[in-house]
C-alpha cells in the first residue's frame, strides 16, 4: 500500500481543517450582514479571542475567505473585508445572468418545487412591513439563492454562494437600502407566479430585465459612494 506511505501523518490536518472551514463560515456570515464593512481590518487577536482559535487556524480562514475575494491580505498591514471596484460589481452581474437565467431556462417542465422561493418573498415582504431594509436585501438575496437551488446542483450552489457573499460588500456601501431593494419586492413575486403559471420562458425574461436594471441601479448607486471616499468605511 505505497499510496498510503505517509498519509497518517495528515490524520492532524483534518480537525484543523474542519475548524477552519467552520471559522470561515462564521466570518462569511458576519461580512454578509455587514458586521465587518468593507474596509475594516481584522485583528488577528481580537477574533482569535472571540472564537477560541489557535493563530494558524484563524490565518487558514483568512486564507479561505481570500481565495472567495471577500478578504484582501495587504503586505505589512494585515487582512481586511474588501471594497469591491465598479468593474467588480459588473462581473458579478454578469455571472449572475449567467447562472441564474441559465438555471430557469433549464427547469424542465412543470411543475416547479417553489415553497423555499415563496418563503423568501414572504420574508421580504415582512421586512418591508417592518421598515428593516437591510433585512430586505437580505431576503433578497435569498430569493435568489433559493432560485439557484431549483438547479439541484450543490456544485452550481456553491459558486454563487460565494457571488452572493460578494454582492453584499457592494450592499454595505450603499446609503439608501429602501431605494435599492424596495423594487425588487414585487418583481420577485412577479417571476414567482411566472414560475408557478408553469411559464419558464416568461420566467427568464423577467429575471433578465430584472438583473440589467438592478445592475444598473447598483453601479449608480456604488460608483457615487466609491467616488465620495467609500474605500475609507470601516
Amino acid at each position: 500500500m505505497a499510496e498510503l506511505t505517509g498519509l497518517a501523518d495528515d490524520r492532524a490536518l483534518l480537525g484543523r481543517t474542519s475548524t477552519a472551514e467552520r471559522v470561515a463560515d462564521i466570518l462569511r456570515s458576519r461580512v454578509a450582514e455587514g458586521y465587518f464593512l468593507p474596509g475594516t481590518r481584522l485583528s488577528e487577536d481580537s477574533i482569535g479571542g472571540a472564537l477560541g482559535v489557535s493563530r494558524n487556524t484563524l490565518r487558514e480562514a483568512f486564507r479561505l475567505l481570500t481565495h472567495e475575494r471577500l478578504l484582501v491580505h495587504e503586505l505589512n498591514r494585515g487582512v481586511f473585508v474588501r471594497v469591491l471596484t465598479v468593474e467588480d460589481v459588473e462581473d458579478i452581474y454578469r455571472t449572475r445572468t449567467l447562472v441564474e437565467c441559465a438555471v430557469v431556462r433549464g427547469l424542465g417542465e412543470p411543475p416547479y418545487a417553489l415553497d423555499d422561493l415563496a418563503h423568501a418573498v414572504g420574508e421580504g415582504q415582512r421586512a418591508a412591513r417592518e421598515g428593516d431594509w437591510k433585512a430586505v436585501g437580505t431576503a433578497n438575496i435569498h430569493f435568489h439563492r433559493e432560485l439557484v437551488a431549483l438547479a439541484g446542483s450543490s456544485r452550481t450552489d456553491e459558486v454563487m454562494r460565494s457571488v452572493f457573499a460578494e454582492l453584499r460588500l457592494a450592499f454595505h456601501v450603499v446609503d439608501d437600502p429602501r431605494r435599492l431593494h424596495e423594487p425588487y419586492l414585487t418583481r420577485n413575486r412577479e417571476i414567482l407566479e411566472t414560475l408557478r403559471a408553469g411559464d419558464r420562458d416568461g420566467a427568464e425574461h423577467l429575471l433578465s430585465v430584472y438583473l440589467g436594471d438592478s445592475l444598473e441601479r447598483v453601479v449608480e448607486v456604488y460608483a457615487r459612494r466609491v467616488a465620495d471616499g467609500a474605500q475609507g468605511i470601516g
